[in-house]
């Protein structure tokens, strides 16, 4: 399964999503899940903004590396799943690449059906993969039940403390996920 997150410029949200998501799969262990992150007018070629890499770094996540990049029709329905921040992002998405559509929630919202797919007993599987699929396939039985979906406010050109309020929401949205469909082996 390939996630990929999707915010505006893809400097600052998606990726301390797609690389928060890497390290909290990789002290699993789990390699089966594909992540990445672009932007619904994403800069080409951009490191990670320098606020995002010191949270991350203080975490000891290397964001180096990173470079941007905007979202394309390919490249968002090569993604089985796709979390994104704003509700206006998830339109340009189903504008874009209308197959996707189905599989595109805000990052908080399916941290949400995730909770209530806990709940009702509709998550099934026996891989991490699966499991998603399970959350993603009994999302129409849940919406109804959510609250309004949290959106995530672009930290970009912002204080800092902004920047660490959004790593916060990521962070608590990414561990609901993981708590509910991460296969642990012992």
């Amino acid at each position: 399964m390939k996630i990929m997150f999707v915010c505006t410029g893809n400097v600052c949200r998606s990726p301390m999503g797609e690389l928060l998501l890497d390290a909290y799969l990789s002290a699993h262990k789990e390699t089966s899940i594909q992540i990445d992150s672009a932007g619904t007018r994403g800069l080409l070629n951009q490191p990670i903004d320098p606020s995002s890499a010191k949270i991350l770094t203080e975490m000891g996540i290397n964001s180096q590396n990173f470079r941007s990049k905007r979202l394309t029709k390919s490249l968002a329905e090569s993604a089985q799943l796709i979390l994104c921040f704003e509700k206006s992002q998830r339109t340009t998405i189903g504008t874009l690449a209308p197959k996707i559509s189905q599989r595109t929630f805000l990052l908080t919202e399916f941290a949400d059906i995730c909770r209530l797919s806990v709940h009702g007993d509709f998550i099934q599987g026996a891989t991490t993969g699966e499991r998603l699929e399970s959350v993603i396939a009994a999302a129409p039985l849940c919406r109804p039940a959510l609250p309004e979906a949290l959106e995530i406010e672009d930290p970009q050109c912002k204080d800092f403390d902004v920047f660490l309020h959004v790593e916060q929401q990521i962070k608590m949205a990414l561990l609901t996920i993981l708590s509910s469909v991460v296969v642990t082996t012992r």
